[in-house]
């Protein structure tokens, strides 16, 4: 079974927006190099530099599923109905939309909790791994006890004040092994396994 990868672009203060929602110059990084990549839309590209490709490619290829939270999907308006990385999103919520206008998308909405999501999206990413976005979500899938790696891209901005990337985590102390750092452009890559 694959691991459960918790994943951002976070400020040098731990946010991953700003307190309007907006990402500001967090994702300058995925605009700035001369490398073509791209996630599971093929039609989305990103130009990177050499050693921000040489980190996201695996890690996105390793992608089988994708938990996320409610607000996040309707933030992005589920994507348009793409998936960003994976081959399906499992959107925790306590209620499906009634007006999705994508219906033959490959999005599941769990409402029994965050477990049963992690669940479903393992067992259906099989030998790959989950990725798990930000906020509330990541907090409490970390104090749950779900989270096998953290996957995380600082960019050099100070927001102050913003939506955190672990949301209200409040729980103890979690150890985490020495991360792998990658220097990119207007991006630092850290990557850090669970100590469990």
């Amino acid at each position: 079974m694959g691991k459960v990868i918790a994943n951002a672009v976070v400020s040098l203060d731990g946010f991953i927006a700003d307190t309007g929602d907006t990402v500001g110059p967090l994702f300058d990084f995925l605009t700035n190099g001369d490398v073509e990549i791209t996630g599971a839309d093929p039609n989305h590209v990103f130009h990177v530099t050499e050693a921000t490709a040489g980190y996201l490619r695996p890690i996105w290829a390793s992608i089988g599923a994708v938990v996320a939270g409610r607000r996040l999907f309707d933030l992005t308006n589920g994507w348009n109905g793409h998936r960003p990385v994976g081959d399906h999103v499992f959107v925790v919520t306590h209620e499906a939309p009634a007006d999705w206008p994508f219906p033959g998308a490959p999005f599941t909405f769990v409402t029994d909790g965050l477990a049963s999501a992690t669940a479903k999206a393992k067992a259906f990413a099989g030998d790959r791994n989950v990725a798990l976005t930000a906020g509330n979500l990541t907090g409490q899938a970390l104090a749950a006890g779900l989270v096998d790696e953290l996957s995380v891209s600082v960019a050099p901005v100070v927001f102050g004040s913003g939506v955190r990337f672990f949301g209200d985590y409040a729980g103890p102390p979690v150890l985490l092994g020495n991360p792998q750092v990658v220097l990119g452009d207007r991006v630092t890559h850290l990557h850090y396994r669970v100590t469990k």
